[in-house]
């Protein structure tokens, strides 16, 4: 049992001023994101951690997995480790973009005593799990919720800290494209590009700079595209022998599900893949949450996320476990 199931959970948000108040007052931080982290945890991670440098304080940034080597670009990234062996303890854990606790992995252990936990997400399923919650569904990346802490408490913004949150809303919006960007969104980038973000530079390295063998993952994946559903379903599976023999890792398949979502006349893709553990990881992308809220067919086997993107680890074997979401996405396409 790690020390946060012992937290009281509370239902309503704290405010941004609360958050901002107790990264001024406190001295010792750890600052924590979900295991395989994508841009917007990873890109949180480290505009909170420069954030704290920058008011002079003790920081440890923690990611189960470390920085991924797709966002060894990112400013600061040397400084996001995996946990310590020996637990330690902290003023303060912040917990990003995690909508589950479990989520954050072994960080959780490492935590021997942290005097306040914070949890600052924009997962519609997130139980609020923290002393401190900031939660808004509403938004489309964290990373959007970090500037508005920034910019309206009157918290350090520096420019290393806007390439992180550009990255964080760029990766969680579809490079500001998916239905959850809003006017605001927009207005934030501007603010970023006028901190000295290089759109351009950025966006190449987040989006043309794969290595060759992601190219070769898909062409296996596309191999075993099935179309379900009278074609509204299309989904594809990795096994733990195909990626072992391909040489992949595992951040290499991120966002690879949005190619067969693009599909004219899908609504839902899905993407199974199997884990050394014998679980199944799988990710749910919808086009319309009127006809398939994938964090409800999320729900159903424990994970959760947002009506148009979500996930779950489950139970194998892979096909058994393909079967059962794939059947309850159905369910929920002949329902609406």
């Amino acid at each position: 049992m790690d020390e946060m199931d012992n937290l009281p959970m509370s239902t309503e948000n704290c405010t941004l001023t609360q958050i901002a108040d107790l990264l001024r007052t406190k001295q010792r931080f750890v600052v924590m994101s979900h295991i395989r982290p994508d841009g917007d945890a990873l890109g949180c991670t480290l505009a909170m951690g420069l954030c704290l440098q920058q008011l002079g304080k003790d920081v440890t940034l923690w990611n189960e997995d470390g920085c991924l080597e797709k966002f060894t670009f990112l400013p600061g990234n040397e400084h996001v480790s995996k946990p310590s062996a020996e637990p330690q303890k902290f003023d303060v854990a912040i917990v990003l973009d995690t909508a589950v606790k479990d989520r954050a992995g072994s960080c959780l252990a490492s935590v021997a005593h942290a005097d306040v936990w914070v949890n600052i997400d924009h997962h519609i399923s997130n139980p609020r799990y923290a002393d401190l919650n900031f939660i808004d569904s509403s938004s489309p990346a964290t990373g959007q919720i970090l500037f508005e802490l920034f910019s309206q408490c009157g918290l350090p913004l520096t420019a290393a800290m806007a390439d992180n949150l550009y990255v964080a809303i760029s990766t969680d919006t579809g490079s500001f494209q998916y239905p959850s960007t809003t006017a605001r969104t927009y207005e934030i980038g501007a603010e970023l590009v006028k901190l000295g973000v290089r759109v351009g530079e950025l966006s190449q390295r987040i989006y043309e700079s794969y290595p060759r063998r992601r190219i070769e993952l898909l062409k296996s994946l596309l191999n075993n595209l099935t179309f379900s559903s009278a074609d509204r379903v299309a989904s594809f599976s990795l096994t733990q022998a195909v990626s072992t023999g391909l040489g992949v890792l595992p951040e290499d398949n991120e966002g690879l599900i949005d190619t067969i979502r693009a599909v004219q006349g899908v609504v839902v893709a899905a993407f199974f893949e199997e884990l050394e553990d014998g679980r199944v990881r799988v990710s749910l992308r919808s086009k319309d949450a009127a006809l398939t809220d994938v964090c409800k067919v999320a729900q159903l086997f424990g994970g959760g996320g947002h009506t148009l993107a979500a996930g779950i680890r489950m139970s194998g074997p892979l096909e058994a476990a393909k079967q059962k979401v794939l059947t309850a996405i159905d369910e929920q396409l002949a329902a609406n």
